[in-house]
Parts: C-alpha cells; sequence; structure tokens
C-alpha cells in the first residue's frame, strides 16, 4: 500500500483555518459523547447495585430499549437455544 504524499503547504490559510474548527468541534464532539457514555455506565452500576440485579441483564434492558429490537432479540436468543441444545446437549 503506497502512502501519498502530500504538501501541508498546499492548503490555504482559510482552508487550515476551516480544518482546525472542524478538528475542534469533532473534538468537542466526542467529549461529549464520553461524557454520556460515562452517565450511561454509572447509571446501569448504580441502578444494578441498588435493585440487586446483575449489570449486565441492566445494560441490556437499557440497550434493547434504546434500540427498539426486542422482538429481534427473542428471535436470536430462540435461535442460540436450538442450536445449542443441538450442537451441546
Amino acid at each position: 500500500m503506497t502512502v501519498q504524499q502530500l504538501s501541508i503547504n498546499q492548503l490555504s490559510q482559510p482552508d487550515r483555518d476551516k480544518l482546525l474548527k472542524i478538528v475542534k468541534e469533532c473534538s468537542d464532539s466526542l467529549t461529549r459523547m464520553a461524557a454520556e457514555n460515562d452517565f450511561v455506565r454509572e447509571n446501569i452500576t448504580e441502578t444494578a447495585k441498588q435493585m440487586k440485579l446483575p449489570k449486565k441483564l441492566v445494560a441490556k434492558l437499557v440497550r434493547v430499549y434504546h434500540k427498539q429490537n426486542y422482538d429481534e432479540e427473542i428471535a436470536v436468543h430462540e435461535q442460540f437455544e436450538t442450536l445449542y441444545k443441538s450442537v451441546v446437549k
């Protein structure tokens, strides 16, 4: 694989400014995403602890609710159960 050489000096000052603005905005967005992920993780952990539920179960409940894919999860689980029984038991 060949790495394309480019000259940074080819960028005009307005293009450099635009690129820097985009980099900063994306960095800010990534910071917000990390904060949201921390919020979700902490809430799942605390809820699981308070309600004495497995953390994995609470996290899955949150994911399935968010994706609104309960029926798909059930179908996949049924397929897994059938396959497991036919192969392992």
